[in-house]
């Protein structure tokens, strides 16, 4: 945290905080550096008390079909010894479901003006690096070495719109205002905390459970999806700075809503490239939310274990919240 400016003010660059060295274990962990062993021990003593405990993992095919042209989920069962045993193949695309989005899915424009045109991923880092075999710069496996532990907080969103009869698809361009999010983060009696995992409940399951087949496949087909999510704005970012957040995840497909209704705070560009901050999406945080309500607790002790593959660009959560 030595490191890390204190307040978003402090940033030299607000647009971008590189400050490992190119290729190296700090720059592939990106803001999860924050999650030290006294912060993971500090959120294991206090918010393991009951035992309970919920996955926030959507099954793997769960948004079918799915949205941008990605390649659908397929599971095979196979015979790896015919009458004695059954092997399984798996292919599937993480952004069909609950999935963190690494450092190497989003860029943003360079730093420098020489081309307006260029953009690099997080640390400078560029496509053709990326797509280079023998590179793991920035690569998934950096994060799956220590996962991802910690304490979680949610704000239930879907619930206080309930509450206040507002009605909404999370598959519409439905923006969730910041006041809004530190209102029922008062009414909750939450006080965040330096490596806090922050979780936003939109209500993407309960949107896509009641469509039909024939709508699910309308969606999947837009060429540019609507998502309801967190508003876009200087006042998001210095509100995740300041709290010195390790990661971000909601239940919604993108975060933020989309399209941005202000591209020139589009979140991933800033979150992901700029400051190699973790972005969950899709997560399942219905169970979470029930539990929370029923023990009037909204923080918790999460672990996730991201898959272990050093070139990934981003991995299903494995992601367990305990209480």
């Amino acid at each position: 945290m030595d490191s890390i400016p204190a307040k978003f003010d402090d940033l030299p660059d607000r647009r971008r905080f590189w400050p490992a060295k190119a290729g190296s274990e700090d720059e592939g962990l990106g803001m999860l550096r924050i999650l030290s062993p006294q912060i993971v021990a500090d959120a294991a003593r206090t918010q393991i008390q009951t035992g309970e405990r919920v996955c926030l993992n959507w099954t793997l095919d769960k948004l079918h079909p799915p949205g941008f042209g990605r390649k659908a989920f397929e599971h095979r069962i196979k015979w790896v010894s015919p009458g004695v045993a059954f092997d399984d193949e798996y292919h599937f695309n993480p952004q069909q479901s609950s999935q963190w989005d690494g450092l190497r899915h989003h860029t943003q424009p360079a730093p420098t003006a020489e081309d307006p045109t260029r953009r690099v991923f997080y640390g400078g880092t560029t496509a053709e690096e990326i797509q280079d075999p023998n590179s793991a710069r920035i690569g998934i496996g950096h994060w799956a070495r220590k996962g991802i532990a910690g304490r979680g907080v949610l704000i239930d969103y879907l619930s206080w719109a309930e509450r206040k009869g507002i009605t909404f698809s999370a598959l519409e361009q439905h923006r969730i205002s910041l006041d809004v999010v530190l209102e029922i983060a008062r009414e909750c009696r939450v006080e965040f905390q330096p490596g806090d995992i922050f979780f936003l409940r939109v209500g993407l399951p309960k949107t896509w459970d009641g469509m039909s087949a024939a709508q699910k496949q309308a969606y999947s087909e837009q060429e540019c999806p609507k998502h309801a999510g967190i508003e876009q704005s200087e006042r998001v970012l210095r509100f995740i700075w300041d709290n010195h957040f390790a990661a971000v995840a909601s239940d919604a497909v993108s975060f933020e809503v989309y399209p941005p209704l202000d591209p020139e705070w589009d979140l991933h560009h800033h979150l992901l490239a700029g400051w190699g901050l973790p972005i969950g999406e899709m997560f399942d945080l219905d169970e979470l939310a029930q539990l929370c309500q029923k023990l009037d607790r909204w923080t918790f002790f999460i672990s996730s274990s991201p898959l272990n593959y050093a070139q990934g660009v981003s991995s299903p959560p494995n992601c367990m919240a305990i209480f």
